[in-house]
């Protein structure tokens, strides 16, 4: 007769409570990390945002871009529409204001380049006329972009005809560091 031999399943084996108290320990302890009282980031990020954005003079004689979300536009006629109704009430309370006058603007567009005709204004020369040039080279760039997302704001050159002679072609830049 041959002896029989039982083979013995593998029993899982108990973790001993020392075992298992070091484990939780180590969970317990995190990663070693400590908290910290707050750190100042500096600025808030600045840059392009999507979407339109409008072109405002502020209190200290700068141009500052408004955004509009939600708004949608079809054309660059759109973008002149919104701008030519002006800040809100709230933007007026920051002391944002327009030197666009009530012109209007004939605005033709080949890529990068855009046109902005007016038949009924006249150059005065000065600070005034160029931010009021600034806030529509900057407006119909930001818009520009929105119609043709390949193309950034920066990349436009607006040039603008006022009684038959051009000025520019302008970049928003040109204006926004003034």
């Amino acid at each position: 007769m041959s002896p029989t031999t039982r083979r013995r399943s593998p029993r899982p084996a108990a973790l001993s409570p020392l075992l298992l108290l070091l484990l939780l320990l180590l969970l317990l302890a995190g990663c070693g990390v400590r908290p910290t009282g707050v750190i100042g980031a500096g600025k808030p990020p600045t840059g392009l945002t999507k979407g339109l954005r409008l072109y405002f003079v502020s209190g200290n004689g700068r141009l500052e871009g408004v955004s509009r979300p939600g708004v949608e536009i079809r054309s660059l006629d759109d973008a002149l529409k919104f701008l030519a109704e002006g800040p809100t009430e709230a933007e007026q309370e920051r002391g944002l204001t327009s030197m666009l006058s009530s012109l209007s603007f004939d605005v033709t567009a080949d890529g990068t380049k855009l046109t902005a005709r007016s038949p009924d204004a006249s150059g005065t020369g000065g600070r005034r006329e160029d931010l009021a040039n600034g806030q529509l080279v900057c407006t119909l760039a930001r818009a520009q972009s929105v119609l043709q997302p390949r193309i950034r704001p920066d990349e436009v050159q607006v040039t603008l005809v006022r009684e038959g002679t051009p000025m520019g072609p302008y970049r928003c830049s040109q204006f926004l560091d003034n």
